[in-house]
């Protein structure tokens, strides 16, 4: 599978760049489960399309602020890196912007130098492997200093 296979057009303005105001207005997409038809909605109407019987599963997860910008130690060059797959102790392959300047040995720093980096490993699809240093714990150090992975638009 390649990333490529993921591409398709979505355009901007349907993208939520913030959360509905109220929360319960967002919209919720209903399928008629006899008919197959679609129609939209909006969540405080949930209610609405429960049955006696049914099963509810609440999501109550949270998206990983998993992209990262700072700098390359050597150049003071700017550096973007998206994590996507966590490959052992302090490792995670990442998408790097630019690509091209983030070669193996190259030194990274984030959140003026509460995360480091070292780039270990250019990986399938031209990801990076990296090598974080930090104290702490991570995922309480993405949350201080990592944003939300939104496209670029």
């Amino acid at each position: 599978m390649k990333k490529s296979d993921f591409n398709y057009y979505l355009p901007p303005e349907l993208i939520a760049q913030q959360p509905s105001d109220p929360r319960d207005s967002s919209r919720l997409l209903v399928m008629d489960r006899k008919s197959g038809k679609l129609h939209d909605s909006v969540f405080c109407r949930l209610c609405d399309y429960i049955n006696a019987g049914d099963c509810l599963i609440l999501n109550d997860s949270r998206v990983l602020p998993a992209r990262l910008y700072g700098k390359r130690i050597d150049t003071g060059g700017s550096v973007e890196l998206l994590l996507l797959h966590p490959k052992g102790l302090n490792r995670w392959e990442v998408l790097a912007g630019p690509g091209k300047r983030a070669k193996p040995g190259n030194e990274l720093i984030f959140g003026n130098g509460l995360l480091k980096a070292i780039v270990v490993d250019i990986v399938e699809d031209g990801n990076r492997l990296v090598e974080f240093k930090y104290d702490g714990n991570f995922y309480t150090l993405l949350e201080r200093i990592g944003e939300m992975p939104l496209p670029h638009y």
